[in-house]
């Protein structure tokens, strides 16, 4: 019991209250209601996570011009993203060309993953389909082949914004030794198929 409770006693940190915040937030985006019910299985879901995830307090430094400009782009790809499938759920015609893409993130931890695909997974059209936690390496579905290089500067856009909102440590002290960068990133390979 006790190492739990040294597991979760990091969370108690004002960075870490407030990552938890930003997920409770988005937890009741998804189920589109802020009610006592949600907010507290939003904080349960948040604290595992982070547990789960190894999340830690280091870096401490909240920036906070960093972190607005994270929120709103994601609402304004809420926004953008909602106004577009009902578009494509009201014209007749389906203009759909389905895609899996892979996209490397190099997120600085694994909290910064986290964020990175709860504000993914929010937005309609885009769902991440798999993540490779040791590389950073997300597998995103999208409506629209064609929005592939859209999509993937934007996911690097979330990245460096949410790497930039909660600094690691070493980040904390010098922004200019770990910048995000992002290479290998589009759709992924036809498979061939190996049935005979």
């Amino acid at each position: 019991m006790s190492a739990l409770i040294n597991r979760i006693k990091p969370l108690a940190t004002p960075r870490m209250l407030l990552v938890i915040a930003v997920l409770v937030i988005a937890w009741c985006g998804l189920w589109e209601a802020f009610s006592i019910a949600n907010v507290l299985s939003g904080i349960i879901i948040a604290v595992i996570a982070l547990v789960i995830a190894g999340a830690s307090p280091a870096g401490r430094a909240v920036r906070f011009g960093a972190l607005f400009q994270l929120v709103w782009l994601v609402l304004v790809d809420l926004v953008r993203s909602t106004a577009q499938v009902v578009w494509e759920i009201l014209t007749p015609a389906d203009y759909t060309d389905e895609v899996i893409i892979g996209i490397d993130t190099r997120a600085d931890s694994s909290a910064h993953l986290l964020l990175l695909t709860v504000s993914i997974t929010l937005t309609p059209g885009t769902a991440i389909v798999d993540i490779d936690v040791d590389s950073g390496r997300l597998y995103l579905h999208l409506l629209h082949a064609d929005a592939a290089p859209q999509v993937t500067k934007h996911v690097e856009r979330l990245a460096e914004l949410a790497c930039r909102a909660f600094p690691t440590a070493d980040l904390a002290t010098d922004p200019a030794a770990h910048p995000v960068v992002v290479p290998n990133s589009g759709p992924l390979p036809e498979r061939e198929d190996t049935a005979t």
